[in-house]
């Protein structure tokens, strides 16, 4: 079953893969959604060219248990839009103001959605798994990488030994050497990278607890992770295309993160004080 308050069109651009018949529906209800609420099974499945049997495999890929459930949800999106008629996913240079208007409440919209998404326990549990590795390794490729940066830059900070690599076979080496006693941290927007699966088998294989962020909840590397944390992307919203990347869920996680070992790590102010010392000749010109 789908958390409650999940968002069909935060799922819509999540990057799930969709059959061809799926993906009319999907790009269907993208484009008319007032229209696609009021619609029965039926109604949708002829307005998209599809059949009630596939409408009812859409909604059980988007998690929902029910076309009702799906209903409900697509319900509140188009009830949130309608409570702020101003904002539209248009970004246009003709009209800069509206625009970034847009632009925020598309973000919002993403952070609300992740920060939501969050469940308490399993944030509990990964905190616990991050504070007593050896190490952490974080993993990522393409476009994540530069979050993988940033997360092994705040972990360190913090005192925790943590590596990371822009290059995918250094990552896949230092797989190799990780233990139980270690931790793989990865970032994976549509959780389907061939590298990051042989990564992951790795670590598995040797024991290794693994942290999956990620878009899509029933991708393959989520069946590898023992800990799943779960970004929004609404970017296909703004721009339109097939297949859109934000980085700014999967950061905000990360931020979260680092918050949250912040307060529960022993020390680790001191260590950030130690790791400021060490910078700030960086950070003064003579």
């Amino acid at each position: 079953m789908i958390e409650p308050g999940s968002s069909v069109l935060t799922s819509l651009c999540s990057g799930i893969q969709f059959f061809s018949a799926e993906k009319r529906i999907a790009d269907y209800i993208l484009a008319h959604r007032e229209a696609a609420v009021d619609m029965t099974s039926a109604e949708l499945a002829k307005a998209s060219g599809t059949s009630e049997a596939t409408v009812t495999r859409f909604c059980k890929k988007l998690s929902f248990d029910n076309y009702r459930a799906f209903q409900l949800a697509l319900a509140r999106d188009v009830m949130e839009q309608q409570q702020a008629p101003e904002i539209s996913s248009e970004i246009s240079l003709d009209n800069i103001a509206q625009s970034l208007q847009n632009i925020l409440a598309n973000k919002i919209g993403e952070l609300n959605a992740t920060i939501g998404a969050i469940s308490p326990e399993n944030l509990t549990d990964i905190l616990g798994v991050l504070r007593s590795a050896n190490i952490v390794q974080v993993a990522a490729v393409g476009n994540t990488i530069p979050v993988a940066m940033d997360a092994a830059f705040k972990f360190n900070q913090l005192g925790i030994r943590c590596v990371t690599s822009e290059i995918s076979e250094k990552l896949a080496a230092f797989a190799l050497t990780l233990t139980p006693q270690d931790a793989l941290l990865i970032i994976s927007n549509s959780g389907k990278s061939r590298r990051l699966y042989q990564i992951a088998e790795t670590a598995r294989a040797n024991g290794v607890p693994i942290i999956l962020i990620t878009c899509d909840r029933s991708a393959p590397l989520a069946a590898l992770a023992d800990y799943r944390m779960i970004s929004s992307n609404r970017e296909q919203l703004l721009t339109t295309a097939e297949y859109a990347f934000s980085r700014i869920s999967a950061i905000s996680i990360i931020e979260v993160l680092y918050h949250f070992l912040l307060v529960s790590i022993p020390n680790a102010r001191a260590a950030i004080q130690r790791h400021e010392a060490l910078m700030k000749h960086d950070k003064s010109i003579p």
